[in-house]
């Protein structure tokens, strides 16, 4: 009877081991949030292939399918990978190659930084990244003079943090054929008892950026894995990369065919002829890695400089009300050709008169509510008149919520009470479509995405001010927040049916936190670290 009974039982086994599906990766003891219509939690889920076959309880996913890869993850918080709606993944690539001024206290102290630098980078331009004269005790724009002493021979170029102004050394000038004030549109170049700073305010910038010479091939695959390793780090899997060349483009296909740039990115191309040329001839560019069917354009400049465009004068500096990039009836051409070659357009706007004048470009062009998914970037402050225009034209407004908490502070000075109420007002501009994504704008802000969720949802810094929080009336809710930053980021990238959810048939990207950041108090948001993260099913980052 024991023999009969032993035996049904090893058949049982062996018949239990035929029946178990093998796949390449078992995620399971987890807390997983798949994100999907209704925000339901699981315990597993199975990958093959890259993406997801099942999601369920441990017993059954381990019970049906059998894998090499076994990942138990003991209890922990797994959230489908996350995806910055609005960042520059190039440019956060240069700018790790260039001297950090982000968070120091006065010029002076830039000053020692870049000595510091240029001991160990000698050749070349000097450049450095992330000045914000806001942060200091003297909150005017420096002048270059010391700048110029201290590098008499050697071209400095300084971008301040909004990457919207910029300092120059007299080198620097000199060698971008700068001897004086220039009139230009939608720009400025600051001057004092009639001789330039060195400051440079939006189309100004280009003058002398353009000067700087372009990477070599192997500092370019440089740029671009610096950026992916830290990204990965953070949980990252997709990035919306706001304004590129179609000649970079290429560059990241070749990156991507030799399997040594993984990270998915969504580009905008920049607002240039020739990549106009080049998008409408070729075509939509399609991969699991890499979708290019949109173009960024800039409408204005940013707050922090002055150089958003406002209805009314600058409280904190009459008279001067920011300026527009280009005229009008630039942005209506572009908003036609692209729409025309039905493509995604996607416009920085920052003041109220540059978020009112491309809406209403929009509006008339998109006429009434459509699924071309425009977007609005930054949306920063709006007229409360303007509000209606966005969901009218199903126009998605794409923002930031780190520049809330970073502009916290000196914004009021900016705006006044008034006009700040419905400035970076993200509930309000939920409410227009019912979605709405969420980025950091990096290298801007940090690359940091629980940064993002930290700025949405609690709306204060990380020494808890100002206590209660920044205009709490336009705090997103935590499920919010985290669709903003997965499946809202997909939708308004047209990859809503691949990527932002953990779902069946869809990419397994997704990241393992060691908090569960939808449960946990602010302060342990803040102190969340990233587990592991997973692209296409396969580990590309891993805390040591």
């Amino acid at each position: 009877m024991k023999t009969s009974l032993c035996a049904l039982m090893v058949a049982m086994l062996l018949f239990s081991c035929k029946k178990r599906q093998e796949v390449d990766t078992i995620v399971f003891n987890a807390k997983v949030y798949t994100v999907n219509s209704g925000f339901e939690t699981v315990e597993a889920f199975a990958v093959k292939q890259g993406k997801i076959v099942e999601l369920g309880s441990t017993e059954d996913i381990k019970n049906k399918y059998t894998a090499k890869d076994e990942v138990d993850v003991s209890g922990e918080t797994v959230y489908p990978g996350f995806i910055d709606a609005h960042a520059h993944f190039y440019g956060y690539g240069q700018s790790l190659q260039a001297a950090d001024l982000r968070d120091t206290k006065s010029w002076d102290e830039i000053l020692q930084r870049l000595l510091a630098f240029a001991k160990t980078h000698p050749d070349g331009w000097l450049i450095g990244n992330g000045w914000d004269q806001n942060d200091w005790v003297d909150k005017a724009f420096p002048t270059n003079e010391k700048l110029s002493s201290l590098f008499p021979n050697r071209p400095v170029f300084l971008n301040r943090i909004d990457g919207h102004a910029a300092i120059a050394n007299q080198r620097a000038l000199d060698d971008a054929g700068i001897r004086g004030k220039q009139e230009l549109t939608g720009g400025d170049m600051l001057s004092l008892n009639g001789k330039l700073t060195g400051v440079l305010i939006d189309n100004a910038v280009t003058l002398v950026e353009s000067k700087i010479p372009s990477p070599d091939a192997k500092l370019a695959e440089k740029i671009f894995t610096d950026a992916q390793k830290n990204c990965f780090a953070a949980g990252l899997t997709t990035i919306d990369d706001c304004g590129l060349s179609y000649l970079a483009v290429e560059f990241i296909e070749k990156l991507q065919k030799e399997n040594k740039l993984k990270m998915r990115l969504y580009v905008m191309l920049s607002d240039q002829e020739d990549n106009y040329k080049y998008l409408f001839a070729r075509g939509a560019v399609k991969t699991d890695r890499l979708n290019v069917r949109a173009f960024k354009v800039y409408a204005d400049g940013a707050l922090g400089s002055r150089g958003a465009c406002l209805l009314h004068q600058y409280s904190d500096m009459p008279k001067k009300t920011g300026f527009l990039l280009s005229n009008p009836k630039h942005y209506e051409d572009v908003a036609r050709k692209i729409a025309s070659n039905n493509f995604q357009m996607c416009t920085h706007a920052i003041g109220d008169s540059a978020n009112r004048t491309i809406l209403k470009i929009y509006n008339n062009i998109l006429k009434g509510k459509n699924d071309k998914r425009w977007r609005i970037e930054h949306a920063q402050v709006v007229n409360p008149n303007d509000f209606d225009l966005f969901g009218k034209a199903s126009v998605i407004p794409s923002v930031q919520p780190t520049h809330a908490t970073s502009d916290m502070y000196w914004a009021g000075q900016r705006l006044g009470a008034e006009r700040l109420k419905s400035a970076y007002a993200y509930k309000q501009l939920l409410k227009q479509n019912g979605w709405i994504p969420l980025g950091t704008d990096f290298p801007v802000e940090n690359i940091n995405p629980l940064l993002t969720f930290y700025a949405a949802t609690v709306r204060e810094d990380a020494k808890g001010f100002p206590k209660g929080g920044f205009q709490t009336e336009n705090a997103l809710t935590p499920e919010e927040a985290l669709r903003g930053m997965t499946i809202w980021a997909a939708k308004a990238n047209f990859e809503e049916n691949e990527k932002g959810s953990l779902e069946k048939g869809k990419f397994a990207d997704f990241v393992i936190l060691d908090h569960d950041i939808l449960k946990s108090s602010p302060q342990h948001i803040l102190k969340t670290k990233v587990l592991k993260t997973y692209l296409n099913g396969e580990k590309v980052y891993e805390a040591k």
